[in-house]
């Protein structure tokens, strides 16, 4: 049976939550990593995928600026960076030398891949839509790249207070 209740009360239902970190280069020159729990694919033929970001985020301006961004899944082993690139500001600090992790180069855009990301995808800025407190951001992926080590989790946020853990399709 089905309960009406306020939005702000049903939405905690939805963890386990996918997170993602975008990786884009800002007018400054710097690379700024920003996690993100709301993306999603969007089309198969061409490949499209979509990250919602927040009006007021740096990455905001970036993304618009650049034309173009990476979308990285993040494996457990970066649950940490996940956290720390998702509650701090590309604004005031330079995250990826306040917490680094592992990168090298995109291949066709000018962006960061992550290397113990389960998976990145490099898009170029395809189109954007207002949506509220957000804009929905859809890129075309233009190069697709996957860890070698199959035995890597993905991490995702668990419940509401930013806890992140490993979810493999194994326990799904």
């Amino acid at each position: 049976m089905q309960v009406k209740k306020e939005y702000t009360k049903v939405i905690s239902r939805k963890y386990p939550e996918q997170v993602v970190i975008a990786i884009v280069k800002d007018t400054d020159g710097k690379y700024n990593p920003i996690t993100l729990g709301w993306t999603m694919i969007t089309s198969h033929k061409p490949p499209m995928m979509a990250i919602a970001v927040a009006h007021n985020r740096h990455s905001r301006r970036a993304i618009e600026d650049s034309g173009e961004f990476v979308i990285a899944f993040p494996s457990s082993l970066m649950a940490d960076a996940a956290l720390f690139y998702g509650t701090k500001s590309g604004r005031d600090i330079d995250k990826l030398k306040e917490h680094s992790v592992a990168t090298e180069p995109g291949t066709e855009v000018d962006s960061l891949l992550l290397t113990d990301a389960v998976a990145n995808f490099e898009c170029k800025l395809e189109s954007q839509l207002e949506t509220g407190d957000h804009i929905l951001y859809v890129g075309r992926i233009v190069a697709s790249h996957m860890n070698t080590d199959t035995s890597l989790k993905r991490v995702y946020t668990l419940s509401s207070g930013y806890k992140m853990g490993a979810v493999s399709p194994d326990n799904c």
